[in-house]
């Protein structure tokens, strides 16, 4: 029966240790066994490819506090620290004095959303009501290390708020065992002999004759042998490499800049009023320090904002603020790289093309992360016409493999007449990709710049989620060796 199986030496030894307890992980198996637990598990999965044993795997969901949560585990909450220094109605600038400022503005937002105090006319009116809540019980029960889900004891609506609240950090752990199937029980009952198996007949067997007393691991010479793999680059960094070569092939020069800009550069030189929405906190990285700003071009770019500089627009209206624009951000965009270059390269003609890293705040999901590849690039020259930028977008795509290619009206602070291009995909219909416009004069003209200037910035992880197949963003990022080695790299 064994002979029918070709079992090892190792596999026989935990087939026996499984069959005295029948469900056991591989550091159990290890301990029984006297083997390693790298030689169990492989012992495990050669069992269960022979239909002998079981691998099973389970995820286990844990949680433990980040090095915030276990301040605050020990000092209490900012809301509770709070509200243990209010006797009565206390103005915030009270407050400020003794604890800091940042501890105030997390606080009394707390406060409020608890219901333990209300802010009125800037003063602080606790409520009477500060009982233990949820989130405070679970801060002490995370105090004594990692644990479930159901030894957390919380709803999840409070478990999201310290996640969000950074005071949390959620874990998963992958545990193994190995089970014995109904063969690998009936093959444990007939028996199993442990007797050494030769698995190579050597030189020095045939001369001496020792051969004759061995007993030999049987071969089937019909199995077929294991995947071989060979090195290859990886898929996405394929694609962006054709992408890089298509722009190379039609005579574009690529471009690298500094992740860190200042707000000038990502936003104001590029007509974004100071108080557009995509500067706000849930969209931009904002960073310490200031950038100086170019002497050259700053009352110029002021004027377009405030009243339209020199050319007939309205510009934004309002006051444009220096101490705004100096602010560093991680670039949302890498416009900010292809603007300055055409600041510092103002002399047409400009072909020009960027791929790299961009930040915004996003919250992680299958369609987007924080920080993204963008595909830019910008051409100037004379007699430069939205005819040419479309022409320029369908020639890309068609070179990507798309067949059909469209673009869609669409709307950006910086360019006018601005589209969105789409290409159609079988299953999924028309999907857009970016967006793409002639730069407006507010843009241009504050920079020197005469001629007009063709710019894109096109989405690209989502193209090669289209050309990978893949439905969730994060497997671009994900080192899946299982689908790295079977995922065929795109051609170029």
């Amino acid at each position: 029966m064994n002979h029918q199986y070709n079992l090892t030496i190792n596999e026989k030894v935990v087939l026996m240790s499984l069959g005295k307890q029948g469900n056991l992980t591989p550091a159990e198996l290890a301990q029984m066994s006297g083997l390693k637990v790298e030689t169990v598990i492989q012992s495990a999965f050669m069992l269960q490819e022979k239909g002998l044993a079981d691998v099973l795997e389970q995820v286990l969901e844990t949680y433990n506090l980040t090095s915030e949560g276990e301040e605050y585990a020990r000092c209490g909450l900012p809301e509770r620290q709070m509200i243990a220094l209010l006797s009565g109605p206390t103005s915030l600038e009270e407050l400020k004095g003794k604890v800091s400022p940042k501890m105030v503005g997390i606080a009394t937002g707390w406060l409020r959303r608890k219901g333990w105090a209300n802010i009125e006319q800037g003063n602080v009116i606790p409520s009477g009501k500060a009982d233990i809540g949820d989130d405070e019980k679970a801060l002490a029960n995370l105090s004594n290390g990692k644990i479930t889900l159901e030894e957390l004891g919380v709803n999840n609506t409070t478990l999201q708020d310290l996640m969000k609240r950074k005071l949390v950090n959620r874990n998963e752990e992958k545990l193994r065992s190995v089970v014995l199937t109904p063969a690998g029980q009936e093959l444990v009952r007939e028996g199993i002999s442990l007797e050494e198996e030769v698995a190579q007949l050597t030189s020095e067997m045939l001369k001496s004759g020792e051969w004759k007393e061995k007993k030999f691991r049987p071969y089937k010479i019909h199995t077929l042998p294991r995947a071989v793999y060979g090195a290859k680059i990886h898929p996405y960094q394929r694609l962006i490499d054709q992408m890089r070569q298509i722009f190379l092939e039609m005579g574009f020069t690529e471009i690298k800049g500094d992740i860190v800009q200042s707000s000038f550069w990502n936003f104001d030189a590029l007509f974004q009023p100071q108080d557009h929405p995509a500067r706000e906190m849930q969209d931009t990285f904002h960073l310490e320090g200031t950038s100086e700003l170019p002497e050259k071009y700053k009352d110029k770019v002021c004027a377009m904002h405030e009243h339209g500089g020199d050319l007939e627009s309205r510009g934004w209206g309002g006051k444009w603020s220096e101490e705004i624009a100096c602010k560093n951000v991680l670039r949302t965009h890498t416009t900010a790289v292809t603007i300055k270059y055409l600041a510092d390269n103002p002399e047409p003609p400009i072909k020009a093309f960027s791929i790299d890293r961009a930040y915004r705040r996003e919250t992680i999901d299958p369609t987007h992360t924080p920080e993204f590849e963008q595909l830019e690039g910008v051409v100037m020259d004379k007699d430069m016409t939205f005819a040419n930028l479309l022409g320029l977008l369908s020639e890309f795509y068609h070179r990507m493999g798309f067949k059909d290619v469209r673009f869609r009206p669409g709307y950006f602070p910086y360019t006018e007449p601005s589209v969105e291009p789409e290409v159609y995909v079988e299953g999924l219909g028309w999907v857009e990709l970016g967006g793409a416009g002639v730069f407006r004069k507010e843009v241009t003209d504050p920079l020197g710049i005469k001629c007009p200037v063709l710019a894109w910035g096109l989405g690209v992880s989502r193209l090669a989620m289209l050309k990978l197949d893949l439905k969730d963003l994060r497997e671009l990022y994900q080192s899946d060796i299982d689908w790295l080695r079977k995922t065929p790299s795109p051609r170029l």
